[in-house]
């Protein structure tokens, strides 16, 4: 069972992790941690519908995405600027410039395309701000708070999305669920990649099934992703617990308050 899809105008990728099956038989609360992209853009109606839901919101976006398309403020909700990346990261940051030259270099080449996506999430188990930013947002998560955690990025699929995979991780949730929940963005977000990957052939003036290729990797999700993250964790740490340990700084006694607070 994946997360949640929640009904909101201007949020497309907005999930409720409540309900996943986790450790020992149990279940992730409903309505304590959700997965979205940036909320600069939400409608009045969406705020309203945020108001009241929210203790936390964690921001992995870089300065200049935040700079660009500020979150809209949510009434008593603590803000945290985690940025996961120190720059332009094409296929990660989704700025105009970072974009345009990924698909220069990688339209027509998606054997390229992904290899190039998967070291990105290679990096997530490796890279010093990674590391830390991840690190810190499971922390947060360790503080008590009475309503919900929110982390995004700016589409809420990749930073976001190794985001959701370490949360899920720490509470027991097993590794095929976690594949399907990172999976499900693919139905979640299938309308904006399709758009967008529209909007970059017509652009470039093709039809060519090699930019189909080369832009759903670019700009969509695939399991090889998710496998390179794992097989970096698994090469540098040995298992997911040590990465806990090791890599974040999050004990098994940490992941057993987190099981405490989240789980049902």
């Amino acid at each position: 069972m994946p997360s949640t899809l929640l009904s909101y105008e201007q949020l497309p990728n907005i999930r409720d992790l409540g309900g996943m099956p986790a450790e020992g038989g149990r279940s992730i609360r409903c309505g304590r941690l959700i997965r979205c992209g940036h909320l600069g853009a939400i409608s009045d109606k969406d705020l309203d519908q945020l108001s009241g839901l929210l203790s936390v919101i964690a921001d992995f976006r870089t300065t200049r995405e935040k700079t660009r398309q500020p979150d809209r403020d949510i009434p008593d909700t603590a803000y945290y600027h985690i940025p996961l990346v120190d720059s332009l990261t094409p296929g990660i940051t989704r700025e105009t410039e970072a974009d345009e030259s990924i698909i220069t270099r990688l339209l027509f080449k998606p054997a390229q395309a992904r290899t190039y996506m998967c070291q990105l999430y290679s990096s997530m188990a490796t890279g010093k701000t990674q590391l830390a930013g991840y690190s810190k947002f499971l922390r947060i998560l360790k503080e008590p708070h009475n309503r919900a955690v929110l982390w995004h990025c700016t589409v809420g699929k990749d930073r976001a999305g190794i985001g959701a995979v370490l949360v899920e991780e720490a509470l027991g949730v097993p590794r095929s669920e976690i594949f399907a929940d990172y999976l499900y963005t693919r139905k979640c977000l299938h309308s904006e990649i399709k758009n967008l990957c529209d909007s970059i052939k017509q652009k470039a003036a093709t039809d060519s099934p090699l930019a189909d290729e080369s832009l759903s990797y670019l700009f969509g999700v695939d399991e090889e992703f998710l496998f390179s993250f794992y097989n970096t964790v698994k090469t540098v740490y040995g298992d997911m617990p040590s990465f806990f340990e090791k890599g974040l700084g999050i004990t098994a006694g940490d992941r057993a308050v987190l099981q405490e607070m989240y789980l049902e």
